[in-house]
């Protein structure tokens, strides 16, 4: 039993306030009680802020040498501590353990020295004739971010934040409790000034809203469903600070008349299913030419199928639970609805996969008979659930691509590059990738629409925590 009752706050670690809940720390894949979780309160999003604050003077006038040295020691703590996390991950969100190391905590590791080059190039100051541009660090910077891939949101807003003179107060997810500490701890290691990085556990009800109406709070960066990030931007209007949203998706796959169809699908399913489909670019929209629609099916039930859900400590599992039993249960009733709207099933189902009778554990589902009109193709599910889609031409297929609320990501499978960015010049997202391309995290990263505002990574992920000043004589 793992007992975190604890914050990190002003270079300590510090007891929670009085009045404070508490969380149970659940292991999905067994639904076995592994810890207990300390929840704060108002007053201790408030000595967050205030420590972040009084530390904020100093660090925004540090050097960029001075921010790079920083960066590098923590680079160096995580690195050691790679294993420790991928662990946790396993734990927390039962994420498969070869997933863990090589994703989960890799990708952690790679934001924070992304972040490291973006910072030994970026111009914080350029001249224009008789007038200075400079870019400044907007102030104490609010992080609340998810469960599903906790690292690599955690780094991806820390690191930039810190290189951009920021200090900052962290609020991660309650579900992924395990990591952040790990990571807090890395912050310590490394030497982080007190006040510079901050850590608070507590739901979005109170220590999220307390953070974003906060008067001391020049900044929020959220990444989460487009409901919560809705209620930080309602909750931050009033101080009219900034707030960079990173929120939901229903990312489409087109698959053009030209590609490899079973190389397509199978990469499509196998995207779509990582994680347990708990990732917000996932391809959960699947658009296929008509007639060739029936040998998508077969083929994306076949690999869906075929994937190993288990034990997410074996190294041969492809799968584990969802994260939680909140997730878990949405995750069920949206297969319900896909099968009482008229979908038909073709992989999957409702319930655990065969010989598994507890944890969190969700079939790897595929739904053939799809319109875009339905509640599965149009609401994020959040979990390993995958639509197929027919279209008649390529026409059709942009307008069912661009038909929903979400502009996230999307993806395009052709034999023709050039056909491909055409049609990705049409597509209504932030990013697009192209047969199969794995995320660059050197090049920004948003959403259209619903999916929020705002970019994270590389040289605009780092100009969301930097004011603009212009200096004339």
């Amino acid at each position: 039993m793992k007992t975190l009752n604890t914050f990190y706050i002003a270079g300590q670690w510090v007891a929670p306030s009085a009045g404070g809940s508490h969380m149970d720390i659940v292991d999905p894949a067994t639904e076995t009680l592994t810890g207990q979780l300390s929840m704060g309160t108002a007053r201790d999003a408030d000595r967050a802020v205030a420590a972040a604050r009084a530390a904020f003077p100093a660090w925004s006038e540090s050097s960029r040498a001075t921010r790079i040295e920083l960066l590098e020691r923590i680079i160096e703590c995580y690195r050691a501590r790679l294993d420790d996390i991928a662990e946790a991950v396993r734990m927390e969100i039962g994420a498969p353990i070869t997933l863990c190391k090589h994703l989960q905590a890799a990708i952690g590791l790679a934001q924070l020295q992304a972040a490291v080059e973006t910072l030994r190039h970026f111009e914080f100051e350029t001249d224009h004739g008789k007038s200075t541009v400079r870019r400044e660090a907007v102030g104490v910077a609010a992080l609340i971010t998810p469960w599903n891939w906790p690292l690599n949101q955690i780094a991806a807003k820390v690191a930039p934040a810190l290189a951009a003179g920021c200090t900052v107060v962290l609020k991660p997810s309650e579900i992924a409790p395990l990591d952040a500490v790990i990571f807090a701890e890395i912050m310590h290691e490394a030497g982080t000034p007190p006040g510079v990085f901050n850590m608070i556990f507590g739901d979005g009800r109170v220590v999220g809203a307390r953070l974003s109406s906060h008067p001391d709070v020049d900044m929020v960066s959220i990444t989460g469903s487009t409901r919560a990030g809705v209620e930080v931007a309602i909750s931050a209007a009033p101080t009219v600070k900034r707030v960079a949203q990173e929120l939901g998706g229903k990312s489409p796959l087109l698959i053009l008349d030209d590609a490899d169809l079973k190389a397509s699908v199978t990469s499509g399913v196998a995207q779509c299913m990582v994680n347990s489909g708990q990732t917000c670019v996932a391809p959960t929209r699947m658009l296929v030419p008509r007639e060739r629609y029936d040998e998508a099916i077969a083929i994306a039930a076949a690999v869906a199928n075929g994937i190993v859900v288990g034990d997410p400590a074996d190294p041969a599992t492809k799968m584990g639970p969802i994260s939680n039993r909140g997730q878990y249960e949405k995750v069920q009733q949206m297969i319900r609805i896909g099968m009482e709207e008229g979908a038909r099933v073709v992989a999957g189902g409702p319930g655990r996969p065969e010989g598994l009778t507890r944890g969190f554990y969700a079939r790897p589902t595929v739904f053939a008979d799809v319109r875009n009109d339905m509640k599965i193709a149009r609401e994020e599910i959040f979990g390993p659930v995958l639509v197929l889609i027919p279209y008649d031409d390529e026409e059709q297929a942009i307008a069912i691509a661009n038909d929903t609320p979400y502009g996230l990501a999307a993806y395009v499978a052709t034999s023709d590059v050039a056909r491909a960015r055409r049609v990705a010049a049409r597509l209504r997202a932030g990013s697009v990738r192209i047969n199969g391309a794995m995320l660059d995290i050197t090049v920004p990263f948003g959403g259209y629409k619903t999916s929020g505002n705002g970019r994270e990574y590389g040289r605009e992920g780092l100009m969301e925590f930097l004011e603009c000043k212009s200096v004339t004589v």
